[in-house]
């Protein structure tokens, strides 16, 4: 019975990677809102499609490296800076 009530480690992971896409998001939109920027700057500067950018920002989607680092750039962030809370 305690089995059931403790999280497998692939649930575990999830709710990490749930926790981190949040974290992401509201660092992302954040960041964007104190620098004046649009979702569409941000679309324009990196080529990425809206519709994802929103759901970066909603924390629906987990970015690729590559894409953390071109939305820093376009922020003119450290990529660090979209991990921190």
């Amino acid at each position: 019975y305690i089995s059931i009530l403790r999280p497998s480690p692939i649930e575990d992971k999830l709710g990490i990677m749930k926790k981190l896409s949040k974290q992401l998001g509201n660092s992302l939109k954040r960041i964007r809102m104190q620098k004046k920027m649009t979702q569409g700057d941000i679309v324009r500067a990196t080529g990425l499609d809206r519709g994802y950018v929103s759901s970066l920002e909603n924390g629906k989607r987990n970015p690729t490296l590559a894409n953390i680092e071109r939305i820093a750039k376009a922020l003119g962030v450290p990529a660090k800076e979209l991990l921190n809370e």
